[in-house]
């Protein structure tokens, strides 16, 4: 895939080295699982980790189709440079009919397509998983296991599952940030 700029396919910049410790926190939605992107947020940076949050809706990648009619826009740059400069991961999505949300497997659509080496972005990446789902979320958290695993992301096996009548126990996500923490020297970062 080309860049909106029409050029070639997005080049990586390498991982500045002042970025040991951070965290990309993405949400699938704006509702509460930005909300709950944002608690581990805020028990990141209470721990050193410096961490940023992204709504995947709010970048408006375009709907990926194989036809390669469509640009990938800046909303797909703004998230493969993020994926670069940071080490763990944390993605917040609700089930959507007992599978990912289509923002989210977009997002992975378009990022497989258009990087140079896109499972650079994934290999041995660290990455806790929670939502806030009317279900309680297993499925959805099961289906992404299975293709961040696919990809090659070391998956911590904990999550954070949380609804409307039950809240995300501040301690499951004390200690998911703490183990991505740990784990994120096994994270050499994408070198393409």
């Amino acid at each position: 895939m080309k860049r909106p700029d029409g050029g070639g396919k997005l080049k990586a910049l390498p991982l500045p080295p002042h970025l040991l410790r951070t965290m990309l926190i993405l949400s699938a939605t704006n509702g509460k699982n930005l909300d709950l992107a944002h608690a581990f947020a805020a028990e990141a940076t209470n721990n050193g980790v410096a961490a940023e949050v992204i709504s995947l809706p709010e970048l408006q990648i375009p709907l990926y189709d194989s036809l390669g009619n469509s640009s990938a826009g800046d909303g797909l740059l703004k998230l493969a440079q993020a994926m670069r400069q940071h080490k763990s991961l944390v993605i917040c999505a609700p089930e959507y009919n007992g599978s990912i949300p289509p923002v989210l497997s977009n997002a992975i659509a378009w990022l497989s397509v258009s990087t140079d080496d896109f499972r650079a972005l994934f290999n041995s990446r660290p990455v806790a998983l929670a939502t806030h789902s009317g279900g309680g979320g297993q499925k959805v958290m099961l289906a992404i296991r299975q293709q961040l695993s696919h990809l090659g992301c070391t998956v911590l096996g904990r999550e954070v599952q949380s609804n409307s009548q039950k809240a995300a126990n501040p301690e499951a996500i004390a200690a998911l940030v703490s183990q991505l923490a740990a784990l994120e020297s096994s994270y050499e970062g994408a070198t393409v």
